[in-house]
C-alpha cells in the first residue's frame, strides 16, 4: 500500500515536470500523508525534486526528461516579472552574445537569486512604464512565458545602463552598432511608432528619442 501511494505520488508530480512546482501544489499532492513537509524533504533527499528557492521546486531528471525552461522559471521566482534586457535581446537575435544570467524586470525591489538552475536577476521598473510591451510567448510545449517585446527590451537596456546618456544621433548610433553590436537589419524591423508612444512615461526620454531617430534612418 505504501509503495502504491509513493508511485502514485511520483506520477502526480511527473505531470507537472514542465512547470515549477509550488509548495502549495506539493501539499495538495501530499494530502494523503500525515506529515507532508517531512515527505517533501524526503523527495529532495532522494533527488526526486530540487528546491530552487523557498516554496519553489523543480522535478529532477530522475523523475522526468522534461525540463522547465529557464525563462519560465524566471517568471516564477519573482512576480510580477518579465524576461528582458540582455536575455530578451539575445533571445530575439538582436545582440550576438550568448547570455547566461537570466535578467528580468519587476515592479518589486531589485534582487538576484543564485540557484542550482542558474543566476536570475531582477531590476525594478516603475509603473506605468513597466507594463508596456510585454508579450506572452510559448517557449516550449506547455510552457508560456512573459517576455519583453524586442522594442521594450531595448528600451529597458538603455534605461538600466548606468551613466548612459545619448544626447545625439551619433552617440545613439555608436551605442547600438559599435557597443551592443546590434544587427542593423533586425533594428530596421522594430516598431518605432509603438516605441514613441512609450516616451511620455519613460525614464531617459532624451536617450530613447535618439534611439528611435537612429533606427528610423537605418
Amino acid at each position: 500500500m505504501l509503495l502504491y501511494l509513493y508511485m502514485d505520488l511520483l506520477q502526480s508530480i511527473r505531470q507537472f515536470s514542465a512547470q515549477p512546482i509550488t509548495h502549495q501544489l506539493l501539499l495538495s499532492l501530499l494530502k494523503g500523508y500525515k506529515r507532508p513537509n517531512d515527505k517533501i524533504h524526503e523527495l529532495i533527499s532522494a533527488g526526486i525534486i530540487e528546491s530552487v528557492k523557498k516554496g519553489i521546486y523543480l522535478p529532477t531528471a530522475k523523475l522526468s526528461s522534461k525540463r522547465t525552461e529557464p525563462f519560465l522559471l524566471a517568471n516564477h521566482l519573482l512576480g510580477p516579472s518579465y524576461v528582458s534586457f540582455d536575455s530578451a535581446l539575445s533571445y530575439y537575435g538582436l545582440i550576438p552574445e550568448q547570455v547566461f544570467e537570466i535578467s528580468s524586470a519587476t515592479t518589486k525591489a531589485s534582487r538576484q537569486f543564485n540557484t542550482l538552475s542558474g543566476t536570475f536577476s531582477y531590476t525594478r521598473l516603475l509603473l506605468p512604464y513597466y507594463s508596456f510591451g510585454i508579450r506572452q510567448v510559448q517557449i516550449a510545449e506547455n510552457q508560456n512565458i512573459l517576455i519583453a517585446s524586442p522594442e521594450k527590451a531595448l528600451f529597458d537596456k538603455v534605461i538600466n545602463t548606468t551613466g548612459l546618456k545619448l544626447r545625439s544621433k551619433t552617440l545613439a548610433g555608436d551605442y547600438l552598432i559599435e557597443n551592443l553590436r546590434m544587427d542593423e537589419d533586425q533594428l530596421r524591423h522594430l516598431d518605432t511608432e509603438t516605441m514613441e508612444t512609450w516616451l511620455e512615461d519613460s525614464p531617459k526620454r532624451e536617450s530613447l528619442t535618439m534611439i528611435i531617430s537612429v533606427i528610423r534612418t537605418l
